[in-house]
């Protein structure tokens, strides 16, 4: 008998009824709690050749790439996405979704583009035992960055804090999350991080600010200006998340579409 921690990757392929076709050459988890629009969008996005093996995961292609969406919420459910396809060959994985603000320098409008993520999340710890902090790919972030700069978006790169228990966080914890140089705090990209690395994959974060918690912002106070801001940022993060899908990054730092 095995368990999923036994599985290997004809057992995942088996189990999900995965054809070689269907493997995605890289996968966007979206970390977000509403789940019904983004699964739309992406629908419309990836609607060649599609395929959908769960309920919030949809597979196609674009641009002649194999390109898989998740919509995920917290660590364990970026998890049951990125073990799986981690272990069957996808090689690149591309964290979105948003930040509480732990820098007066970041702002809204700004794409964050993760280096790396301290790991509180509980569920990253599984698969990097003795880990604290786990980096994002160089290349992906360099090429993640040169694409910012052409297209004009507003970009900064840091660290993150990923946790698993958004509603303990006080003005004392912020605060020190803050002094130790985090640039936001979000849920999921330690987990998304750590299994890439633990499968031998690359992986970047590119995330939204949502509520700027340094500064005493919450969900809650969210203005209708502030709204735009963020539907516009996640408009550009999905396009530089597809522009990277399609990028190939060589081992070298060059890079080819």
């Amino acid at each position: 008998m095995k368990l999923y921690g036994d599985f290997q990757r004809e057992d995942w392929m088996k189990a999900l009824t995965l054809s070689e076709k269907d493997i995605p050459e890289t996968f966007i988890l979206h970390g977000e709690w509403e789940h019904e629009e983004n699964l739309k969008r992406w629908k419309q996005i990836l609607a060649d050749e599609q395929f959908l093996p769960e309920w919030n995961t949809v597979i196609g292609n674009h641009q002649g790439v194999r390109v898989g969406f998740s919509n995920v919420f917290g660590g364990p459910a970026a998890a049951m996405t990125a073990h799986i396809f981690g272990s069957v060959g996808t090689e690149k994985f591309i964290q979105t979704g948003y930040f509480g603000g732990l820098s007066h320098d970041v702002q809204y409008g700004d794409i964050l583009i993760v280096t790396g993520a301290y790991m509180e999340d509980g569920v990253s710890q599984w698969y990097l035992p003795g880990d604290t902090q786990v980096y994002a790919d160089p290349k992906l972030v360099e090429a993640a960055i040169q694409y910012c700069e052409e297209k004009g978006y507003r970009y900064v790169t840091g660290t993150v804090m990923s946790t698993s228990a958004m509603y303990m966080e006080t003005t004392k914890v912020v605060k020190s999350w803050s002094e130790d140089g985090h640039l936001g705090v979000d849920m999921e990209t330690a987990t998304t991080f750590a299994i890439s690395k633990y499968f031998k994959r690359s992986a970047i974060g590119l995330l939204n600010l949502s509520d700027h918690i340094i500064q005493g912002d919450t969900f809650y106070t969210t203005t209708n200006k502030t709204r735009e801001i963020m539907e516009e940022t996640d408009w550009k993060i999905r396009d530089l998340a597809l522009y990277l899908a399609s990028v190939n990054v060589t081992t070298k730092g060059e890079e080819t579409v």
